[in-house]
C-alpha cells in the first residue's frame, strides 16, 4: 500500500477482503500471532506432512479469492473480476471469521511436528496470520470503514477508471466491471449503516478526520456521466470493438455511472455531511475509543511483528531522533550554512532552488534516476525481479490525503507493472532533495524489487508471495534509502540531507504515533514536534499527523523493521569480516519474501554461522 512524506497506505495481510484488497492495491502486508500448535500424530513423516500442509496452502489460497473477489483482482487474477460482495454486512463478516477458524482449524490439525526449512516457515507464518485475525475481531474496526486516508469512494473509481487493477481490454472485461459496479450502491448502504452503529456505540471517526473525506467525494461527484472517472473506459474503448458493442456498452455505461454510482455517492456524502459529521469526535486518539488502550497495544503489535510495548518504541523514537539531527548537524555543515538547525529546516523548505518547475519536470527527474541507479545495482543484488515497473503521478482526486510516494505491486501474469506514483499535488512542497531517498525507497532496491521478487518466488505458498509483514516490507523500503552511497547518488550533501530527513520522518513516527494514540498527544503537538524537529512543510506536516489518526500503529513499522536489518547487517559485517558478502546478506534478507522479524533474525544468524 510507499509512502520524508508518507510513502504507503496501510497495509494489511487479513483476510477481511476489503481492507486486504485496499493494501494488495499498494502491496504490502501484515503480520501475525502466535497460536497453539496442535500436533499431528508421530506417525506421519515430515515430507508427507508438507505435502498435506502445502496442497492445504493451496486450497487456502483459492477459497480466500474465492471469498474476495477484488484480491483476486489486485493479484491479476481475472476469474472474479465481475463480483463485488457486500464485504460490510454482518453475514460477510461471519463467514470470514469462520474462514479464518477453518483453515487454522485445518492447518493445526495436520501439525508442524518435523517441519524444517521453509516447510516450517510456511506453517508458522500461516498459523499467525489466522490466530492474530481471529484475535483482532474483539475490536470493531468496521464500524469506522471511512476516513480521509482510506476512503472507499476513491478505491472504486480507481478501479473503474480503468488506471488500477480492473482491465478494460476486451467486451468480458467491460461487462465484467459493469457486474461488479452494480453491486457498489449495497456496499455503500452497508457502510453507512455500520457507521450508524458505531454512533450508537461511541465508535466514530474524529471530526478533523471526516471535513477531509467530503471534498474527496465532491471531487467524485459529477452531474455529466461523461465528466466523471467511471467514463474513462468509455472514452478510451479500443478500436477493435464492434460498433454494436461500442454503442451497447456506452449506453450501459451511462445508466451505471448515472442511475447507481452518482446517487450512491450522493447519498453517502449527504449521510457523511448531516449525520456522521455532527456525531463524530473532537479526540483523535484510538485510545479514547472503547477497548481503546487494547486496540492501540494490539496494533503496535500488529505493525512491527514484536513485542514492543507503545512506551518502549516512544523511548526508541527519541533516541533515533536525537541521533539523526546529530548527522544533520554535520551535513549542514559541509553545505556551508551558517545558521542554527531551525533555520537550516527553513532555507532547505523555502527556498525556490529546491523546487521543481513543472509536474513534467519533476516526473522527468525520478525516470532519470532508474538508469543511474540501474547501473550500479549488481554491485549489491544478486537476485532482482523480472517485472518491470512505471513511474505515474498520483490522480488529482486523491492527491491531496495521498503519500508522497507510493508504489502498486505488477499483476502476477506479467500484463500490469508495479507502479510507483508520484504526488505532484502541492508541487512547491515535493523538493529536488527529497527524490533520490524516494526513488530509493518506492523503485529500485526498495519496495518494487522486495515485493516484485517475493511475487515471483515461485516455489513459495501463494499466501506467502501475496501476502507479508508491514515491518518487513516497509523496514526493507527505509534500509534500501541507507544504500544511496553505494548505489552512486547522495553525491550532492542537500540529497543526503533527504535521505536523513526521510529517515528522520520514520523516527518521528515512532514519537508522535505513540504520543497521539497512547500518551494523550494533541494533534497540534504532533504538528508542532514535526516542524521543530525535521524540514517540512505545514502540508506535508497536516497530512503526515492526520495519517496516523487514521491509521494508527501503522506508522510504527517503518523504523522498527529498518534498525532490525541494519542491525543484522552489522552483526554479519562484524562476525564474518573479510568473508561478508553484501549481495549474499541481501539475497538471504530477500529469498524467502516478506517473514516476521524474528524469523528474519534467526535465518540470518543461520546463515551468518554457515560462513563463518
Amino acid at each position: 500500500m510507499l509512502r520524508p512524506s508518507p510513502r504507503r497506505p496501510e497495509p494489511t495481510m487479513t483476510l477481511r477482503p476489503l481492507a486486504l484488497a485496499l493494501a494488495l492495491a499498494l502491496a504490502a502486508c501484515q503480520p501475525a500471532a502466535e497460536a497453539p500448535v496442535a500436533e499431528a500424530a508421530p506417525t506421519v513423516q515430515p515430507a508427507e506432512r508438507a505435502a498435506q500442509l502445502n496442497a492445504l496452502y493451496a486450497d487456502f489460497w483459492e477459497a480466500s479469492l474465492k471469498l474476495n473477489p477484488l484480491q483476486a483482482t489486485f493479484v491479476g487474477d481475472a476469474r472474479y473480476n465481475d463480483q463485488m460482495p457486500d464485504f460490510f454486512s454482518a453475514e460477510y463478516r461471519a463467514k470470514g471469521e469462520a474462514f479464518n477458524r477453518e483453515w487454522l482449524a485445518k492447518a493445526q490439525a495436520i501439525g508442524s511436528e518435523g517441519l524444517s526449512g521453509q516447510d516450517l516457515l510456511s506453517y508458522e507464518i500461516f498459523v499467525r496470520d489466522l490466530q492474530f485475525e481471529i484475535d483482532g475481531e474483539r475490536f470493531p474496526g468496521w464500524q469506522i470503514p471511512l476516513n480521509q486516508f482510506t476512503n472507499l469512494t476513491g478505491t472504486i473509481a480507481q478501479l473503474g477508471s480503468g488506471t488500477s487493477a480492473q482491465p478494460f481490454k476486451t467486451v468480458q472485461d467491460y461487462d465484467n466491471w459493469l457486474k461488479r459496479a452494480a453491486g457498489v450502491p449495497q456496499l455503500l448502504a452497508t457502510m453507512q449503516a455500520n457507521m450508524r452503529e458505531g454512533m450508537a456505540a461511541g465508535v466514530v471517526q474524529p471530526k478533523v478526520l471526516m471535513v477531509k473525506v467530503i471534498p474527496q467525494i465532491d471531487a467524485l461527484v459529477k452531474d455529466k456521466p461523461e465528466d466523471t472517472l467511471f467514463w474513462q473506459p468509455i472514452a478510451n474503448l479500443p478500436a477493435d470493438f464492434s460498433d454494436a458493442d461500442k454503442t451497447r456498452l456506452t449506453e450501459a455505461y451511462r445508466a451505471l455511472i448515472a442511475d447507481q454510482l452518482m446517487p450512491a455517492y450522493r447519498d453517502l456524502r449527504t449521510f457523511v455531511n448531516d449525520e456522521y459529521l455532527p456525531a463524530s469526535r473532537d479526540t483523535v486518539s484510538l485510545s479514547a475509543l472503547p477497548d481503546g488502550e487494547a486496540w492501540y497495544a494490539f496494533r503496535a503489535k500488529q505493525f512491527t511483528t514484536t513485542d514492543l510495548t507503545p512506551a518502549q518504541i516512544h523511548d526508541i523514537g527519541l533516541a533515533e531522533v536525537a541521533r539523526i539531527h546529530a548527522e544533520m548537524d554535520g551535513v549542514m555543515q559541509q553545505t556551508g550554512f551558517k545558521g542554527t538547525r531551525a533555520e537550516f529546516f527553513e532555507f532547505v523548505t523555502k527556498d525556490k532552488q529546491f523546487e521543481f518547475g513543472s509536474e513534467d519536470e519533476l516526473l522527468t527527474a525520478y525516470r532519470a534516476l532508474e538508469a543511474k541507479i540501474n547501473a550500479r545495482v549488481d554491485e549489491l543484488f544478486s537476485l532482482k525481479p523480472k517485472a518491470p515497473f512505471e513511474i505515474r503521478p498520483v490522480e488529482p482526486f486523491r492527491a491531496q490525503s495521498a503519500a508522497g510516494g507510493s508504489y502498486m505491486r505488477p499483476s502476477e501474469d506479467g500484463t500490469r507493472p508495479g507502479i510507483f506514483y508520484v504526488n505532484t499535488y502541492d508541487l512547491p512542497t515535493r523538493k529536488r532533495w527529497d527524490s533520490e531517498s524516494l526513488f530509493l525507497h518506492e523503485a529500485i532496491p526498495g519496495h518494487h524489487f522486495q515485493i516484485a521478487l517475493q511475487q515471483e518466488l515461485g516455489d513459495l505458498p501463494k499466501f506467502r508471495r501475496f501476502g507479508g509483514e508491514t515491518a518487513f516490507a516497509e523496514g526493507w523500503g527505509l534500509y534500501a534509502e541507507s544504500l544511496g552511497k553505494e548505489l552512486g547518488v547522495y553525491t550532492d550533501p542537500y540529497q543526503y540531507f533527504g535521505r536523513l530527513q526521510a529517515e528522520m520522518w520514520r523516527a518521528i513516527r515512532l514519537v508522535v504515533d505513540t504520543g497521539l494514540h497512547s500518551k494523550g498527544w494533541t494533534r497540534e503537538q504532533v504538528i508542532d514536534y514535526m516542524k521543530a524537529n525535521s524540514a517540512t512543510s505545514d502540508t506535508e506536516a497536516v497530512a503526515e499527523t492526520e495519517r496516523y489518526i487514521a491509521i494508527a500503529g501503522q506508522a510504527l513499522a517503518y523504523k522498527i523493521g529498518e534498525l532490525k536489518i541494519k542491525e543484522l547487517r552489522a552483526r554479519a559485517e562484524a562476525e564474518l569480516g573479510d568473508k561478508f558478502d553484501i549481495r549474499g546478506f541481501h539475497a538471504e534478507v530477500l529469498q524467502d519474501g516478506s517473514v516476521p522479524l524474528a524469523v528474519l533474525e534467526a535465518k540470518v544468524d543461520r546463515w551468518i554461522a554457515s560462513r563463518k
